[in-house]
């Protein structure tokens, strides 16, 4: 199921992945410009290896991407494909063996190099650092580092070298994935203003419950529910944040004077699994939002006789509603912005939106200089606009074309670029991209320049309704917000902090359930839970990061 919710992502991020152009001469802005490598193609076309995993819909070896860069870069291509499934145990046992080619293609969301494979490997000299290559051969890759530098240091290790690159993906609905979306049909027939405090919100939940909101004269309303399978859809982090910052992965915060600190242990933490306990006790939060997969959340939101669900956690509502227009249900669920707490809190859970530390690209030992030189050329091209948008999300005149006249871009007074031709019913795969394997490069700005619907609730429009809802929760992360994404940590503790973040990310886990359902009181089990984390290590956790934290900001 955690693959159909990466799936769902990946159908709303096709309406508007594109790359943004950093190249220093004016034409880079054009997803119609051209490398300016291009003439140096050598005549004999280079023999290059490579790993790459192989998407649904998509043949490597006869796309018309693929033949795109091999006439554009002199390529012939060795593909050696891989399913998704079991991409990553055979990546590691190509490198084990020392059987391994030229070149690493892969796609970040379904395996990637980690930054400890990074180092293992580039160290070992597996992997060729592509520091030289990319000064020589890459300049839009060198643009994009000078344009966002926390581009650069998210790919560049401890010792200075690149050993690979990673997928720079920034999009702005998914870097605030704990939105909670309600059933406004219903806070209008109950004359209910949208909530905007925690008290308020627990009120509107409780009219849920008891005035018949469905008006089909049963009790059979569902006020909240969730799901635990995959980021962004449990229900506690948007509730947490009305109390103290929730990353919903670590449970990390960042104090003003740059200290590593766990939001677990804290009184704002108890006070949070407090509230969130009065909801449970008072019959507000379905229990099956502690334990149920995405499809039996779908379930209630898709209930098939009267609607039932009153609010639902989400990245999205496709999550638990069918987004296509024929449901009218569909429109009836809208953002809350995150609450205010007692004390005045009101954070939302901020992430890199799709920027993971690792690298999808890597050159091996094994590859000639005419490969290493070709395959860096064509992966810059990728850093461009047109190579990013041909290779990510298929051909122009295929799978996108230019804007018409009255066409609007996502973004507020950004000038459309781009506009996605959708797929026909009933046709076949176009096989005209790379999909996941050609994401490089895609700033917000750029992404932003894709044509979308003006109605949010069309299916032309999803981008812009989850774009808006965004805005609701944009500014509401922490100041201080610990960068879990981007930071290194050193190779030789690496195993030992992997370890340690698993065992405390479930205790708490475990812990903040059985708070919450009365399994364990607050009161008198607090002190033997901080303990408990204490047994586990979190000081030594906490002392590992700040060591990595305290070295990126250096």
């Amino acid at each position: 199921m955690k693959k159909s919710l990466i799936s769902m992502l990946m159908v709303v991020m096709v309406f508007t992945i594109v790359i943004s152009g950093c190249s220093k001469n004016d034409t880079a802005n054009s997803p119609n410009a051209q490398p300016s490598d291009e003439a140096a193609a050598v005549a004999k076309p280079v023999d290059i290896s490579v790993f790459a995993v192989q998407e649904a819909g998509i043949d490597i070896p006869t796309n018309k991407f693929t033949k795109l860069v091999e006439d554009k870069f002199s390529i012939k291509f060795d593909w050696q494909i891989n399913p998704s499934d079991g991409a990553k145990e055979k990546r590691q046992i190509s490198l084990a063996s020392g059987d391994y080619p030229d070149a690493y293609l892969l796609t970040a969301y379904i395996d990637q190099f980690s930054q400890a494979d990074e180092l293992k490997y580039g160290q070992q000299g597996v992997l060729i650092p592509l520091n030289d290559l990319i000064d020589k051969y890459a300049p839009d890759i060198k643009a994009a580092f000078e344009k966002h530098p926390e581009l650069k240091a998210l790919n560049t290790a401890p010792d200075g070298n690149i050993y690979g690159l990673g997928a720079y993906t920034e999009c702005f609905h998914c870097s605030y994935p704990n939105k909670m979306w309600i059933n406004t049909e219903w806070l209008k027939k109950l004359n209910l203003e949208m909530p905007t405090t925690t008290e308020e919100f627990k009120n509107v939940l409780e009219a849920f419950k008891t005035k018949d909101p469905n008006g089909n004269g049963k009790a059979d309303e569902v006020p909240l529910s969730g799901s635990t399978e995959d980021f962004g859809v449990r229900v506690i982090p948007f509730l947490m944040n009305g109390f103290v910052y929730d990353d919903d992965r670590n449970y990390l915060n960042l104090t003003a004077d740059g200290k590593v600190v766990s939001a677990a242990i804290t009184p704002e933490w108890k006070e949070g699994l407090t509230y969130i306990k009065s909801l449970f006790d008072g019959g507000l939060i379905d229990p099956g939002a502690f334990t149920q997969n995405a499809d039996a959340l779908k379930k209630i939101g898709e209930n098939a006789g009267a609607e039932i669900l009153g609010a639902g956690a989400g990245m999205h509502p496709a999550i638990f509603l069918n987004i296509d227009p024929g449901n009218l249900h569909s429109a009836h669920y809208n953002p809350v912005a995150p609450l205010t707490g007692p004390d005045g809190a009101s954070f939302a859970t901020h992430d890199s939106g799709g920027v993971s530390p690792g690298a999808k690209f890597v050159i091996t030992n094994k590859a000639s200089e005419d490969a290493q030189i070709a395959l860096i050329k064509m992966v810059n091209y990728m850093f461009t606009p047109e190579g990013e948008t041909n290779g990510a999300s298929g051909m122009k005149g295929i799978d996108w074309t230019d804007p018409a006249a009255g066409d609007v871009a996502l973004g507020d007074g950004v000038t459309p670029v781009v506009k996605t031709i959708p797929m026909k019913e009933g046709e076949a795969p176009r096989n005209a991209g790379w999909s996941g394997m050609a994401h490089f490069y895609m700033p917000k700005e750029y992404r932003d320049t894709w044509v979308q619907g003006t109605d949010i609730y069309a299916s032309d429009g999803y981008e812009r309704r989850l774009y808006n809802a965004s805005l609701l929760y944009q500014g509401h992360e922490p100041k201080d917000l610990f960068p879990m994404w981007s930071i290194w940590i050193d190779p030789k503790v690496i195993d030992e902090a992997s370890m340690l973040q698993t065992n405390l990310k479930n205790y708490i886990e475990q812990s903040e359930l059985q708070f919450i359902t009365g399994n364990k009181d607050l009161n008198k089990d607090w002190d033997a839970y901080v303990k408990g984390l204490k047994d586990l290590k979190l000081d030594r956790y906490l002392e590992i990061l700040q060591t990595a934290y305290d070295a990126s900001v250096k």
